[in-house]
Formats: C-alpha cells, sequence, structure tokens
C-alpha cells in the first residue's frame, strides 16, 4: 500500500488527534513488533493530502468493470482519447464492491468511483472526513469505532452493517476493514463495502452449486471451448471408473474406450456449435465390466455477456429404466405379433395358408428361421388320430420363414417336404408329450429329428446355435409343431420367449383345427354338390353347350349353385341356371332338390314362367327345416332350333346374354369350329322375384335367335363381388364374349378370366350355348276339322307318311296312337285340329294341337266301359308321352321307337 504523498505533505498520523502522533516512530515501532509487521523493501508513494480534493483506487481486479476519476469541467487534457468501458459483465457487476482507504482515525484518504455508485456520495463529499460521521448514525458510530480499533489491533475486521447513502436510506452491506502498512510503517485501513443482498445470493447460488456438484446422485461435468474436463464430479469419475483429477484437462476421447467417446464427442461437438441443448440421450455404458445404459444431458454454458465458456454435462445411469422400458417395449411388441397373427389369419379357412402366415409372423421379429409342421390328417382335412404319436406319425412341412436366400436355406426350409423323426429325439418327445423344448448347442440341435439328418447339418452350417420347438394344439391333441432357431451373433432364446412362443403355438393351434374341420365339411358339401349337378350334360341338336363349374375357393363355403340341360320333345332344349342363397351342405342338399324339382317340372313341358310359378310353390317343401326358408335365383330357357325361337323367365337372377354374329360373318353350324364373337347385349327380361319370396309375377320373353348366337347364362359369382357392381361385372363379360374365340371351350375359359384374382370367390356357374337350327327333319303335317271323320283322315295321313319315309313297321302302332289323340281332340276341342310326324335320330313324334288348354287326364277304365282306354294305350304303347303349352292351346305328343334304334 502506498503512503499518502512526499514533501510537504503531512502524514495522517501527524494530524492533530492522532493516536500515533504522540508516540511518534517509537510507536510505529511498536504497533509492527504487536503486528509482526517488516518494514518494506521500498517506500510506497501515499496518498495526496485529503485537502487535495483528489481520490484513487486501486487498479480494478481481472474482468472488473473500471470506470474513469471524475474530472471537473475544462480539466480534461486536449485531444486526450475518451476512456474505453469493458462491455462484459462480471461476477463485479453481479455483486458491486465499494473500496476505500481510511487512516487508523477513520477520516477517508481515498473513496473510489464504486462506492461513489454504490452510496452515491462523492469523493469530494468524503476525503478527509470521519466516515462514520456521514454514513452511520449515531448509535452505529461507536459500533464503527469499536470494528475500526479492532481491525487496528488484530488486522482486520467483518461484519455486517447499515450505512446511508446520499439519498438517507439505509443499505445493508458487508464491510471488510483490513490494516495496510506502508513502506514507511505508516498504517492505513482499507474499507470494502459490498452490497450485502446480492453477496448472499452468490453465496447461496455457490453454496447450491458445491452441494449439486458434490452430493448429487448425478454425474456433473464442465467443460471448456476445447472439449476437455473442467470439473468432474465424483458420481461421474465413479462411472467412468477414473478418480476426479484424472479427468481434468483430457477430453472425452482420452478419458472413454474409443467406440463410446465417438458418441459422446459428437454430441458435445453440436451442443456447443449450435447452442441447442441435447437431453436425455440414452447411449450405452462405455464401461465393459459395468454394463447398462446412460442418459446424457448437454447444455451450453456462456457468461453475462454471451461469450462461450464451454459446455455442462448430467449424465445419469438409467439402466433399470431402459431395461424396464425394453421390457415393457418388448412385451408390446409381442402383443402386437399376436395380434397381428390373429387378424391376418382370424378369417383363413386353409391349414396351408394359416401355417404360412405363422411361419412368416415369428421371422425376423422372433427368429431367424422358423417352419410349421402339420400331421397329414390336418393338411387334408381328415379326423385326428387317437392313437399316440411315434415314428410312423406322417409330419408334412406346410410353412417356412428365413430371413436369408440361398440353396442351403431351401434344402433345410422346403414347402411340402415330409419330415422323420425317432421317438427319441426332440421331435418326438415334444409330439409325444406335448411339452415345448429349448435346444441350445450344437450336441443338442443333432438330437432335433434323426441322427445324420442333412438338415441338421445344414442349420449347423448357417450358423443355427439356440431352437425352440413348440406343439401345435387342438382339442388336447397335438397336430403339429412350430419349430424356429436363431443364427449368428443373435442372443440365444431364453425361457420367456419359449412361453412366448407357446403362446403363440396355441392360438394357431385353434385356427388350424378349424381349417381342418372346415376343409372337411367342404369337402363333404363339394362331394354331395358334384354329385348333385350332371354328371353327363347332353349336346342336343340344333345346340353347342359348353359349361364350367368353380367352387368357392378354400376360404369361402361350397355355395348352392348349380346348372343344368334338359332335352325337351321336339328337339326343344331347356337351359337352367340357379343359385340358392348360402353355403355349406345345406345350401348344397337345397340344390340337389331344387335341380330335382324343376328338371321334374321341365318333363311336363311347361312354359318357363309356368314352370318357375309351379317351383315357387314347392319353395316350403325343398327346405330343410320348417325355420328356413328357400330363397334361391333361376333363369330358365326353352329354346327351339326348327323355329329358332327362345322363351326365357328369370326368378330374381342376374340377366342372361346374346352375342348375336357380325353381319356377314360366316355362319357356323352347332357342334364344332370358331366363335366368331359379334355384338354382346344384356336381355332384358322381367326380372320377377327370388324363389321363395313371391309377391311378383312370373313373366317370359320369346325371342327369334339368329343363327349361331351365343346365349350366356352364369351366376353371381362370376360378374359381381364386394368391391365391383353388377353393371362392372356384366360390362367385363361382354367384353369377353364379344371378342372371336377359337371354340366355345375357349370362350369358357376366357370368361372364367374375369373374376379377380387375389379375392375369395363365390361359386361359380356357366352356362354358354351356341344356338343354331336343328339337322334336317323328315316332318309332315296336317290340319283337320274338329269333326269324326277326322279320325279315319289321320289314320290315312299316317300310314301314307310311314310308308313315304319307309317305316312301315310302325304303321300300325303310329295309327292307333294318332287316332286317339285325334280322338280326345275331336270329342273336347271345338276348333280344327292339327297333326304333325317328325321323325328324328331315333324316334318317331306324333304330336297333335288342339286350342284347349287343360291337358288330357287319364282315367282307368272299367272292364264294361265303352271308352276311356285311350291315353293308357298312349302310356302302354309309346315310348312316352307328355303335353305341352303352345299359344292358347296345348299339344299332345308322344315318341315311338324307330326299327333298329336305340329307343
Amino acid at each position: 500500500m502506498s503512503s499518502a504523498g512526499s514533501g510537504g505533505a503531512q502524514r495522517p498520523g501527524d494530524r492533530p488527534g492522532s493516536p500515533y502522533r504522540r508516540g511518534g516512530a517509537a510507536a510505529r515501532a511498536r504497533l509492527r513488533r504487536a503486528r509482526g509487521a517488516r518494514p518494506a523493501a521500498r517506500r510506497a508513494v501515499p496518498p495526496p493530502p485529503a485537502s487535495a480534493g483528489v481520490s484513487r483506487e486501486p487498479p480494478p481486479a481481472p474482468g472488473a468493470r473500471s470506470r474513469a476519476p471524475a474530472r471537473f469541467p475544462g480539466t480534461e487534457p486536449q485531444g486526450a482519447p475518451e476512456p474505453s468501458r469493458s462491455v462484459r459483465d462480471s461476477l463485479f457487476d453481479a455483486v458491486r464492491t465499494a473500496v476505500a482507504l481510511l487512516d487508523t482515525d477513520g477520516r477517508v484518504v481515498l473513496w473510489s468511483p464504486t462506492a461513489e455508485q454504490l452510496l452515491g456520495w462523492p469523493s469530494e463529499s468524503l476525503v478527509g472526513r470521519r466516515l462514520e460521521e456521514v454514513l452511520l448514525t449515531s448509535d452505529g458510530v461507536l459500533r464503527a469505532r469499536h470494528a475500526l480499533d479492532q481491525a487496528v489491533r488484530s488486522g482486520s475486521w467483518h461484519g455486517r452493517a447499515r450505512v446511508s447513502n446520499r439519498d438517507g436510506d439505509e443499505v445493508p452491506v458487508d464491510v471488510r476493514i483490513s490494516l495496510l502498512v506502508d513502506g514507511g510503517g505508516v498504517p492505513f485501513l482499507q474499507l470494502s463495502l459490498s452490497e450485502a443482498g446480492a453477496l448472499q445470493a452468490v453465496e447461496r447460488d455457490l453454496a447450491v452449486r458445491d452441494a449439486l456438484f458434490e452430493q448429487a446422485a448425478l454425474g456433473i461435468c464442465v467443460l471448456d471451448t476445447d472439449l476437455r474436463y473442467v470439473g468432474v464430479n465424483t458420481m461421474l469419475a465413479g462411472m467412468n471408473g477414473l478418480r476426479p483429477e484424472a479427468h481434468i484437462g483430457r477430453t472425452t476421447g482420452e478419458v472413454l474406450p474409443e467406440r463410446a467417446a465417438d458418441e459422446v464427442t459428437a454430441i458435445q461437438r453440436q451442443v456447443l456449435a449450435t447452442g441447442e441443448p441435447i437431453v436425455d440421450v440414452t447411449v450405452a455404458s462405455p464401461s465393459a465390466r459395468c454394463p447398462g445404459y446412460r442418459s446424457l444431458s448437454y447444455s451450453r454454458l456462456t457468461d453475462r455477456s454471451g461469450r462461450v465458456l464451454g459446455i455442462a454435462g448430467l449424465i445419469m445411469d438409467v439402466t433399470d429404466r431402459y431395461r424396464a422400458v425394453a421390457k415393457v417395449e418388448h412385451a408390446r411388441r409381442r402383443l402386437s405379433l399376436l395380434n397381428e397373427f390373429g387378424s391376418r389369419v382370424g378369417d383363413l379357412l386353409d391349414a396351408s395358408r394359416i401355417a404360412q402366415e405363422l411361419a412368416g409372423a415369428v421371422v425376423p421379429r422372433l427368429a431367424d428361421y422358423s417352419g410349421v409342421i402339420l400331421l397329414q390328417a390336418v393338411a387334408s382335412g381328415d379326423d385326428l388320430p387317437r392313437h399316440p404319436h411315434s415314428r410312423h406319425t406322417v409330419l408334412v412341412q406346410l410353412g417356412v420363414g428365413s430371413v436369408r436366400e440361398g440353396p442351403q436355406v431351401r434344402a433345410m426350409l422346403r414347402r411340402g417336404a415330409q419330415i422323420a423323426f425317432t421317438d427319441e429325439s426332440v421331435f418326438g418327445r415334444v409330439l409325444r408329450t406335448g411339452v415345448p423344448e429349448l435346444v441350445c448347442g450344437p450336441a443338442e440341435l443333432e438330437n432335433t429329428t434323426f441322427p445324420d439328418d442333412p438338415r441338421v447339418q445344414v442349420a449347423l452350417d448357417l450358423g443355427v446355435h439356440s431352437m425352440m420347438v413348440a406343439p401345435l394344439r387342438a382339442r388336447g391333441i397335438v397336430i403339429g409343431l412350430l419349430v424356429v432357431s436363431r443364427a449368428g451373433r443373435r442372443e440365444a432364446f431364453d425361457r420367456d420367449d419359449l412361453a412366448f412362443a407357446v403362446e403363440l403355438a396355441d392360438r394357431a393351434g385353434s385356427s388350424l383345427d378349424n381349417a381342418r374341420l372346415y376343409a372337411r365339411e367342404r369337402a363333404a358339401a363339394l362331394t354331395l354338390q358334384r354329385t348333385l349337378l350332371p354328371q353327363q350334360v347332353p349336346q342336343p341338336p340344333g345346340v353347342e353347350v359348353a359349361y364350367r363349374y368353380v367352387p368357392g375357393s378354400s376360404g369361402a363355403e361350397v355355395g348352392g349353385d348349380w346348372f343344368d340341360v334338359i332335352p325337351l320333345p321336339g328337339d326343344r332344349t331347356a337351359l337352367v341356371v340357379g343359385d340358392v342363397m348360402g353355403h355349406g351342405l345345406r345350401a348344397a342338399a337345397t340344390m340337389g332338390r331344387l335341380r330335382t324339382a324343376v328338371r321334374t317340372l321341365a318333363g311336363l313341358d311347361l312354359p318357363p314362367a309356368v314352370l318357375l310359378e309351379h317351383v315357387h310353390q314347392l319353395a316350403d317343401d325343398l327346405v330343410q327345416g320348417p325355420d328356413e326358408a328357400l330363397i334361391a335365383t333361376c333363369v330358365y330357357a326353352v329354346y327351339d332350333p326348327a323355329t329358332r325361337r327362345c322363351v326365357l323367365a328369370r326368378a330374381g337372377h342376374i340377366p342372361p346374354l346374346l352375342v348375336v354374329p357380325a353381319e356377314g360373318a360366316p355362319g357356323t353350324v352347332p357342334g364344332s369350329g370358331p366363335l366368331p364373337g359379334g355384338t354382346a347385349r344384356v336381355l332384358d327380361l322381367p326380372s320377377g322375384a327370388p324363389l321363395g319370396v313371391g309377391g311378383v309375377p312370373f313373366e317370359s320373353l320369346e325371342l327369334e335367335i339368329p343363327e349361331g348366337s351365343l346365349l350366356a347364362l352364369c351366376t353371381d359369382g362370376l360378374v359381381e363381388s364386394r368391391d365391383r357392381d353388377l353393371d362392372e361385372g356384366l360390362g367385363r363379360l361382354q367384353d369377353v364374349l364379344e371378342k372371336p374365340h377359337a371354340s366355345i371351350q375357349e370362350a369358357c375359359e376366357a370368361v372364367l378370366g374375369i373374376v379377380d384374382q387375389g379375392r375369395e370367390p363365390d361359386d361359380v356357374a356357366l352356362l354358354l350355348a351356341r344356338l343354331g337350327r336343328g339337322p334336317e327333319r323328315s316332318t309332315a303335317g296336317w290340319t283337320l276339322p274338329a269333326e269324326p271323320s277326322a279320325v279315319s283322315r289321320a289314320r290315312r295321313l299316317t300310314r301314307a307318311a310311314l310308308t313315304e319315309w319307309h317305316l312301315e313297321p310302325l304303321g300300325d302302332t303310329a295309327e292307333l296312337l294318332a287316332s286317339e289323340l285325334v280322338t280326345n281332340a275331336v270329342r273336347y276341342a271345338g276348333a280344327p285340329i292339327g297333326l304333325r310326324l317328325t321323325v328324328g335320330d331315333d324316334t318317331l313324334v306324333v304330336e297333335v294341337s288342339d286350342p284347349v288348354p287343360e291337358p288330357p287326364t287319364e282315367r282307368r277304365a272299367e272292364g264294361t266301359d265303352e271308352g276311356g282306354r285311350g291315353l293308357e294305350l298312349v302310356r302302354r304303347l309309346a315310348l312316352r308321352w307328355g303335353t305341352r303349352s303352345e299359344g292358347r292351346g296345348k299339344v299332345v305328343w308322344l315318341e315311338l321307337p324307330l326299327p333298329g334304334g336305340g329307343g
């Protein structure tokens, strides 16, 4: 500390009233001995006397804000630069500290600008005056003098006080008094006044920092701008396995292992460069001795002026949290896998598809390779075996999954391959006991199936080291195995994995058993349906027929679709397509009954609308039980090749299509040859109501068919689906039929191509008929009056026609039966009667028409009756006979076999 001045300047100790004035040099010597002070090596320059009116202060501490001394106007030197002001904030700005220099009497020698800022008193008002008289109240003067005396005696004093600023307000300050002695032995007192509130806040912050840094259960570090540690607490040092002092001055890359340090250093550089904090980033523990996970949080440190000082980090061991979260996530993923698998197989009824879905679901989320092995009975839909499984049990691998492809994988996992095993193998034990097994290591893997199994050797070559074999069970019976394995660096299976595999296998087992039961029922329904459909479809004269019946895929039950081709008298043909609502055995059985009813009524040669009405009236008798209702659709068409006229009616069925050849196209005779294509249109038939519904009368439509036209009848499974309406499907059918085809059979195949691939189709029944003229027939017809003479005339005309056709052997029988039919017509009709004879391929057809619509009724005549035996003769002598409506009347017909014919 420099002294007060030199030359004529007066020393503070020489002023009147000073205790050191009386003692002089001796007193100062005693003070030095009492304090143990040693003379300075050189004299310091003392401060100027109080009368000079100039205050000085020591040089500011590093980082402190400096203030230029106050100057009176006109005293600034010319051309002097403005004093620079620091723009940086520091701790001295947070806690302002005023410095003053006092003599031992308490008079102010120096008063710093910071003191002036803190209390508002300028230096010229205080220098040379006792400080306590200005700043303190009367009761504080004594305490101030006591503090000064104690500082003189002991060398320092520290305490709190309340001083008055220039405005008269009290300011709480922290006071520190230190005794200073200059080189000449002159004592001075340095007074430091700090804002008590701000100082307490800083002390509290420092205490919190120390407590947090040393006592927190978190790892804390501070790094400079070179990312070198400048502070590390004990917790983080323990995490890193080094002493705290071993971190100081080193980077993370020099403290942690290389692989762990790269990730952490990248995070630190990002935070330092961008200023964006990183919060709760989980990384693996860098220590191999303590495996686990850590949470890293870093933020950038800046001072009050914004200068970057470095970064601070919080590191927390989150191994338990991470493992708990990982366990929850692991369970969530497995639950998701179970739900996903259930949704994927919930509507599947094909064991092969379910097996493949199961094998694919576990790869790669659970395993690297998977196989689903089932009993042959499950795959084929047979009954489950009741005897225990043995090495003779036939197992088929129906589902496979793998993370790799290649010949080795195909050699180990192949769909459709039969799996052999021994009773003592892993497969044999699981099949026999139903207890899942966990297989680890090459020795146990070699005992999976049978010794020297090449598939096991391939698995070992692929790096398989862990395997689970879980039973697929249904109704308490093991119906197959779920085999999953892991290879390479993947962790081996544990007991939790085995429990999950068992749960997954149990769900799959139920689905597989449902598929087996469905396959068995579907096979029975399909067998029944095929037996009820036409076994042989005739090729009537004038009509070329092609058909296709496609049962629903394995995902849909067998339906009630059907078709029929029925030959009628006079070379006419009935074409029928129908669909019974519903699926399964009941629908198939109902379809068989309905087809039989239609075929029986067709034998009566009823008009299409009348036939559908009769079938509707039989609806209650065609169902399986009284609580069920028959709902079926049907389209019925009758084609006469002699007149090329077709009569159609439908009951709620989709309308048929007619393809007319283009004008000038080469004519084709039904029987063979290509289809030239043409213009297709949907026939506008009255829709009618489905059979069993009623309420809408059935109506017929009669058309004259151009020769070579194609009539298409089908069920809705061909043209309608959930995502496609009927009009769109009929349009696609029209497009196919309008194109030329090599044959009618090829046209059938092309039509089936419009069924959407990848969907579960309903049953499809398709009937295509190319219509044309029949072969040339020998025909003779006459119109007879409704009088008795018509009978004898009919006999003569019949005899003459048969003689002309060289069919004399049929003359007597044909004359007799024709006369009987004409006799009935003369007796009951009052209008002209028609007689027509037609020679077919192997029969002679005799037809008698009259305007009376009621058909004749056969009755049994007694022995004494003169009449009533005509129809009985017809029934006995004709090959078959019947009636049909024609216009407003009817036609009674009979057939006689030709000599040497098949009849």
